[in-house]
């Protein structure tokens, strides 16, 4: 039996009839039309990208700046109702079924299970805004606080790089992976986006309207992953130009992503059990060890302190940050939180289905708990040491290393004043780096399984083929724009898959009411 299947999976009690739209060509079991379509609408994308290089740039920055500003209001509405829908469900009656059916166990034990579902989720962003945006925010606050009140501005500039990392994000992705690991867990059907609308469209999400499903959770899995491997890249690049001088430009960048994607086939090749949950246990270990360090060797006591202020201002804050109406810091909404939303939105089916199929065997409640809350936990914990750390050197220590550094080198300015420096800033590139292998490692295998008709046995060849196609969507947008051009196309690619989210909430609520509870 293929190691990503569940030994105890229930048989199929809907009928469905996507594996025959399977075909097989040059050994590769593909789904017709999505992998096809998928496929060659991506490298059309690169080679028309690669060719028009200039007009490309504009055009990206240009639509980034129209969705963001146009669009705000339609990002912060779905993600304020995915909270509470997911809250809903917990707290209700449905929250006690179980993923896979009443006798359905889990797989991987919850350390396992956890670092995974956080090493796809938001690991490598974690790394690279997780000083960068507590000293940010604190300095330029949101919600039209003045900068020169530290106080006010320092509680309000954490709970914004919480907010940002917190409930909203796992909410998208609850709500993904709940839906695709109840329908296929529990009612046998294919493990793809398309199966969570079958109570809203019936049979027909086997034909044109699944196929529209999938390429558009394809497309933003692999936009959503490149942006994700370019923030990756830059703070790699950084961190050895930090450390050994290596030139930060296009070219180190786009070596970064061909070896790290290189390292990564390694890894897709071995497979789920053998490549993702190891090096995301790795992943977990050493960034444990890294926390661990800074909590000891920073300022203890103000971290502490920061902790127990930030779960309170994030409370306090949350209801003003979640909203549009009315906000006076426009610059603020759009260029950071607007962005955020998007980001997570693209990234939804990509993180979901990865959660989805390791989440077998888990009631609701345990599901929604580990996926919203404890992330959220550490999201808080993280951001209050790192980004504590550095507010304490900036208004404490007088030490504006981070205020005034490049975006990629922040964490390794706060590191610089901490005993080792060097040490841990090379702990912090391999961190990186590997949190980077299990990106595209996870998102590969998460495209393989929606462009096999949901199969999860595909061959390992379009495991390959997927992972190499992302490394290259990284590289074009890398060299097409930077940074504006992998922020555009994840914010163009969200917005129609927003309204999916909002139908998915629908289909998995009719698919929760239809099961007995006891």
């Amino acid at each position: 039996m293929n190691d990503d299947q569940p030994d105890n999976a229930k048989q199929p009690v809907i009928e469905h009839e996507i594996g025959d739209n399977n075909i097989e060509v040059l050994g590769l079991d593909i789904h017709n039309p999505v992998f096809a379509v998928s496929a060659l609408l991506a490298v059309l994308f690169v080679i028309g990208t690669l060719l028009f290089l200039d007009q490309a740039a504009i055009a990206f920055t240009e639509m980034r700046l129209w969705i963001r500003s146009t669009f705000d209001w339609f990002y912060m509405s779905i993600v304020n109702i995915l909270i509470l829908f997911c809250l809903g469900i917990t707290f209700s009656r449905l929250g006690r079924i179980r993923l896979g059916g009443p006798e359905a166990r889990p797989r991987y034990g919850y350390p396992s299970w956890l670092a995974m579902l956080f090493a796809a989720g938001v690991g490598i962003g974690l790394m690279f805004f997780g000083v960068l945006e507590p000293v940010t925010h604190s300095l330029n606050p949101p919600l039209g606080i003045d900068p020169a009140d530290i106080t006010t501005a320092r509680a309000a500039g954490m709970a914004a790089a919480i907010t940002h990392w917190g409930l909203h994000a796992w909410a998208i992705y609850a709500v993904v992976g709940l839906s695709l690991a109840y329908f296929s867990f529990n009612h046998g059907m294919p493990l793809t986006l398309r199966s969570a609308f079958f109570p809203l469209f019936g049979n027909r999400v086997w034909g044109a309207v699944g196929h529209i499903i999938d390429i558009t959770a394809v497309l933003a899995t692999l936009f959503g992953l490149a942006v994700s491997l370019g923030y990756g890249a830059e703070q790699i690049a950084g961190g050895m130009h930090y450390l050994f001088g290596t030139p930060v430009n296009n070219m180190t960048k786009v070596i970064l992503i061909i070896v790290i994607t290189a390292v990564a086939l390694v890894s897709v090749v071995a497979g789920l059990d053998k490549g993702v949950k190891r090096l995301s246990g790795i992943n977990m270990g050493m960034a444990a060890l890294l926390f661990l360090f800074v909590l000891v060797a920073g300022p203890t006591l103000a971290i502490i302190s920061t902790m127990g202020h930030a779960v309170v201002d994030y409370a306090r804050y949350l209801p003003r940050l979640s909203n549009w109406v009315g906000r006076e810091d426009t610059d603020f909404l759009h260029g950071w939180t607007t962005f955020y939303w998007a980001w997570w939105i693209s990234w939804s089916p990509f993180v979901g289905m990865f959660i989805a199929r390791v989440s077998y065997g888990r009631t609701v409640r345990e599901f929604i708990t580990w996926v919203l809350i404890v992330p959220t936990i550490i999201g808080i914990l993280w951001m209050s040491n790192f980004g504590g750390t550095a507010l304490h050197q900036l208004f404490t220590d007088g030490y504006r290393g981070v205020a005034d550094s490049v975006p990629e080198l922040a964490l390794f300015r706060m590191l610089e004043q901490l005993p080792f420096a060097n040490i841990t800033s090379t702990l912090s590139v391999l961190l990186i780096a590997i949190f980077f292998i299990t990106s595209a490692d996870s998102g590969s295998l998460v495209m393989d399984t929606i462009t096999a008709g949901g199969k999860l046995d595909a061959p390992v060849r379009q495991r390959v083929f997927w992972c190499t196609l992302a490394g290259l969507v990284a590289i074009t947008l890398m060299v097409g724009g930077g940074m504006a051009s992998l922020q555009a196309l994840t914010i163009s690619v969200a917005l129609p898959f927003g309204f999916l989210l909002l139908l998915m909430c629908v289909g998995l609520l009719k698919g929760l009411l239809s099961e007995p509870t006891t």
